[in-house]
């Protein structure tokens, strides 16, 4: 009689407490920087809650936005089911205007669809509506505002809704889930602009720029998918470093492996899912959207082309009406990006983010695959790959960075040259990056 009563308050206890307490299918989505819906069994539905609200989101450390989201978040938490299931999603609306949730790429019954005025009326501010059907087909999907779109979207109103297979033809071993999107928010200012259609100046992935992007965690040869969706205004070309993997699906369906060619860069418009597979290889591998301007962070797009521009003896005489000011762009952006000069507040530096070397030129749509030998908790960092002896790339024509960067060479603020510091830092006045104090006496 114990042993029923105990097997039966198992049961409850797995009833009440959704998918996080049971055993499934399927190995669960990590989306990072992100979550994962939790849901309850409810007579035989799996019953998820959204809530879509304004929300402050942090796009990296020192830069955070208004936004509007679902459960406090953007995207939202990412919906998790099985094909065949089930599922019924309660959609609370506490926006200061009407909205509607479309489950896109979804097979489903026309008025569950979610277009506001075409399948369904609005969802007033304080309503909660209930959004049922039965799971058709498996594959990376998504949800967002269907409802004033261009605002609510352009804000944030978005996420996953990923449908796993009732039986998978093999396992994966990780598996990520990425949205990339683009924003547009004046430097300084905290509320993107939903009405720029072009100009963006923020480029994410699950709406967090680099470095504010979590690296994705992988063990040496883990069959690896990653699921990259769009609902923005651009296209992105996403290459992946050190690894050739195949598109084997997309928000249609599985591509058939016939049809399934290799790569190492996959264009996703709006509006559409890629999922990518691999097996990874070890090291720190960058990810990353290759349009030029898509990994990094504000810049001004009005700025004059002083690329190869001489500008020898400028500084002293604009000095003289503008104290303070300094010359950059001659050789690039790599100088501005080393002087790590503060822009106005809440606004990110174009470039950051420090690596084993040195600091990483590059921010927006970039983060790392680290994929490691050995790997116990693939929700740890594992710090930076260490690379085995005679694999890193080094100079022949003087002695090893170590050997240069020890003695006696001191360090220097470009706008303050009075700091003087024996090791690298930032200047305690300006917060620029400190740079080699050059040997006035050498010729």
């Amino acid at each position: 009689m114990r042993l029923m009563l105990a097997i039966f308050a198992a049961v409850v206890l797995l009833t009440a407490t959704g998918a996080h307490a049971q055993k499934v299918p399927y190995t669960p989505v990590v989306t990072p920087n992100g979550a994962t819906l939790e849901w309850k069994m409810v007579k035989g539905v799996k019953e998820f809650h959204l809530t879509v609200e304004e929300i402050e989101w942090e796009i990296a450390p020192g830069m955070k936005i208004h936004a509007w989201g679902y459960n406090g978040r953007t995207p939202g938490p990412t919906i998790e089911a099985v094909e065949g299931d089930r599922v019924r999603i309660l959609v609370t609306n506490k926006l200061p205007a009407p909205t509607a949730v479309h489950w896109h790429g979804l097979i489903l019954p026309s008025g569950m669809d979610g277009v506001a005025g075409l399948s369904q009326p609005v969802i007033q501010p304080g309503e909660t509506f209930a959004y049922e059907f039965t799971l058709k087909q498996h594959g990376t999907q998504m949800y967002h505002s269907h409802g004033d779109e261009m605002v609510q979207i352009g804000l944030g109103a978005m996420g996953f809704f990923v449908i796993h297979p009732r039986k998978a033809p093999y396992k994966i071993d990780r598996d990520f889930a990425l949205f990339v999107n683009e924003w547009a928010v004046e430097p300084g200012a905290s509320r993107p602009d939903p009405n720029v259609m072009t100009d963006f100046n923020i480029f994410t992935f699950n709406s967090r720029a680099f470095p504010g992007t979590a690296p994705l965690v992988a063990k040496t040869g883990d069959r690896v998918r990653i699921r990259i969706g769009n609902i923005g205004q651009e296209s992105h070309p996403i290459h992946l470093h050190g690894h050739s993997f195949k598109v084997v699906a997309t928000d249609g369906g599985d591509i058939p492996v016939s049809a399934q060619g290799p790569a190492t860069t996959v264009l996703v418009s709006p509006g559409q899912t890629a999922d990518i597979e691999f097996i990874a290889n070890a090291g720190d591998w960058a990810l990353h959207c290759h349009r030029r301007h898509h990994p990094m962070n504000p810049m001004g797009h009005d700025t004059p082309n002083v690329i190869g521009v001489n500008q020898a003896g400028l500084e002293d005489s604009i000095r003289a009406l503008l104290p303070g000011y300094m010359a950059m762009g001659e050789h690039g952006m790599h100088d501005m990006m080393d002087m790590n000069m503060e822009g106005p507040e809440n606004t990110l530096p174009m470039m950051g983010g420090d690596g084993p070397f040195g600091s990483i030129g590059m921010g927006g749509m970039f983060t790392i695959l680290k994929v490691r030998d050995k790997i116990t908790d693939y929700n740890v960092d594992p710090g930076w790959y260490a690379n085995p002896p005679g694999t890193v790339a080094h100079r022949v024509d003087g002695p090893p960075q170590e050997q240069q960067q020890s003695g006696d060479i001191e360090y220097t603020c470009p706008m303050h040259p009075e700091v003087i510091s024996k090791t690298p830092g930032n200047c305690p006045k300006c917060g620029m990056k400190l740079v080699p104090k050059k040997d006035e006496h050498k010729h």
